[in-house]
């Protein structure tokens, strides 16, 4: 892979993760020798189902790297709404002050899970929150909390590297 791929895999692991530089470590390894993190990582990867170096082990580390530091909540596509607002509660880039979550007096929670995610990036967003998914392409919602001044830089870099990261809300980022 090129170093551009490289350099966004860093960028990103710093924009989500800035005070662990654990995380982009692991990405970079991932990335510099799949065959070496997937021998350090071989229990974490075999409940993937990943037993091989795959084209996306880069971004698998990093959605595990997060996930360790409690910034990544992976929540199952039918998960409970309740549960979805648990897990990202207690992600550590989660906003503390009350009024980021005043939108819940609102909020519908006897919808689908995707519809609920949407519903709570909109809200999230109108306190300055961006509710954003790192696309694994499974039947999970791998969600992350930045800043949403930043939610665009998430999604570039993204991109850059040759995956796919996406915004929760009805609104435009």
């Amino acid at each position: 892979m090129s170093s551009t791929v490289r350099d966004a895999l860093t960028a990103l692991a710093a924009l989500l993760a800035p005070d662990e530089p654990d995380v982009a470590g692991r990405v970079v390894r991932a990335h510099d020798d799949p065959a070496a993190y997937l021998r350090a990582h071989a229990d974490r990867l075999d409940d993937r189902g990943i037993d091989e170096p795959v084209p996306n082990l880069a971004w698998i580390a990093l959605v595990d790297a997060l996930a360790d530091h409690r910034l990544l909540a992976e929540v199952d596509w039918k998960e409970d709404p309740a549960e979805v607002l648990s897990q990202l509660r207690a992600l550590r880039s989660s906003p503390t002050n009350a009024g980021a979550w005043i939108w819940l007096d609102d909020a519908r929670t006897d919808v689908p899970t995707y519809d609920f995610l949407q519903s709570a990036g909109d809200g999230l967003r109108d306190g300055g929150t961006a509710l954003a998914v790192l696309d694994i392409e499974s039947d999970c919602y791998p969600l992350v909390l930045l800043r949403a001044s930043r939610a665009r830089e998430l999604v570039d870099l993204a991109t850059t590297a040759g995956f796919t990261a996406g915004v929760l809300g009805t609104s435009e980022v």
